[in-house]
This record gives structure tokens, sequence and C-alpha cells, in this order.
């Protein structure tokens, strides 16, 4: 589904991530983990072309239209005076648009997704009078109302209650189990074992990629924490002619 090649992306010239080369397949659910200022969140947004990148290629095998996208809460205004119902609306903007209108079918894909994130009767609510918990259930509504092939998701259970954190999980299990492609920024490697099969742990290069039991060894993440704290922000980045994004 994603193919990342030789990868390199930089913010004022000191690289984020570093020649990270590999494959999310189509179907995969995959935690991305590693150090604070390893490039988890950096490699989403290179993703979903919301960054610039510096070298190498990323390759997205389906459209922009079929993919969502949930930020961390810390990207989002809240004070935007918008309501629940239409912010859940936004997610059928990729096939919407700016002129299509909003018509009963899409009234009732918000009301299903409002009641399946556990939010029936918030439809009214404005946004920044919700709890962080209820603003995130909002946020995964949003993402099922997309439908999408590839959802990428940065840190979506941080600072959740547990009751919350089990229900958005078992929505990230019931559309890894629709073949849907997920990939998901962590911080809670217990969390991990548990419920990703897939692991890339970064240091803003790769440390290790493959199946979650095998990545996540004590070696592993020593190195990665080495890595992090050996990281030279001074050094020049690499130079490279390809900077091509698809």
């Amino acid at each position: 589904m994603v193919t990342l090649d030789n990868l390199t992306v930089s913010y004022r010239q000191h690289p984020a991530l570093h020649h990270v080369s590999g494959q999310f397949a189509p179907g995969s659910l995959t935690a991305v983990i590693g150090p604070n200022g390893s490039g988890k969140s950096t490699l989403l947004k290179s993703i979903m072309a919301l960054l610039p990148i510096s070298g190498g290629r990323i390759t997205v095998s389906t459209p922009r239209t079929r993919m969502a996208y949930l930020p961390q809460q810390a990207d989002i205004d809240r004070s935007f005076p918008i309501d629940v119902r239409d912010c859940v609306l936004l997610g059928c903007w990729p096939t919407v648009g700016a002129w299509g209108g909003v018509n009963q079918a899409l009234l009732a894909r918000v009301t299903t997704a409002l009641r399946t994130v556990g939010l029936e009767g918030f439809e009214h609510r404005p946004i920044g009078a919700l709890s962080s918990g209820q603003f995130q259930r909002v946020l995964f509504a949003r993402v099922l109302v997309q439908d999408a092939d590839l959802i990428l998701l940065d840190e979506p259970f941080n600072a959740m209650d547990s009751k919350t954190t089990a229900a958005l999980l078992a929505l990230v299990q019931q559309w890894h189990q629709q073949q849907r492609t997920v990939i998901a920024v962590l911080h809670d490697d217990v969390q991990v074992r548990e419920h990703f099969p897939q692991t890339l742990l970064l240091a803003r290069e790769v440390v290790a990629w493959g199946d979650t039991a095998q990545v996540l060894t004590e070696p592993h993440l020593r190195q990665a924490r080495a890595w992090a704290e050996a990281w030279d922000d001074t050094a020049e980045i690499c130079n490279t002619d390809e900077k091509v994004a698809a």
C-alpha cells in the first residue's frame, strides 16, 4: 500500500527522517514507535503529502480520496465554532468537495458513525465543549465516514481513559479485519505488543521493521535510544536528487 524508498525529510536542513526504506503491505496493521523526536509524526505527514520530502520517494497505491488521517489533538483548533455533526461531515470532503450538497444518505452515515463511537445525541454540541476523550471519538467518527483504504493515526490513544482507549482499539481491530491498511504512531509498548502485529521502530532511521515480537526486543529498544541520543542535529543533510512523492 505504501512504499518508502530512501526517504529523507528535513526541517531547516536538519533531517527528521533519514534514508528510510520499506513497505506497508495492503491490509497490514502497523505501529510506528520510537523515542521522542524520532520522526514518527513526520512519517505520517509525509505519506499524506503534508510535508515536502528532501530526498527519496514515497509511493502510495491508493488515491488521496481513499486516505484518512487522524492528527494529534494538539494540531487542531477546537475553538473553531463547529458542532460535532459538521466536524464528522468533514470526512465526506474528499468525495463531496466544496460544492457538493449534504443529503440524507450522508447525514445517515454521520449518525451511524457517532453511534458506533458512542456519541449518539451529541450531534449539535460544539466541539469546544467536549472532553478530550469525547473529541477523540469524534475524530474516529470522521475517519469512519471517510471509508478509507489507508488510515493514518497519530497518537490516537494519547491521554485517553481506559474505556475510550478500549473502544477505539476495537475500531482499529475492525478496520484490520476489513483489510484496510492502518498505520498508527504509538508510545505504549504493551499496547503495541497486544494489538499490533507489525511494528516500525524509528530513531530517524529504521532500527527494525517487521513482526512486532521480533522488533520489540531489548537490544532494538536500546539501539533506538542510543541512536536518538547520539544524533547530531548540526550535521549536514545528505544530498540527493530524488524529490518525488506519489
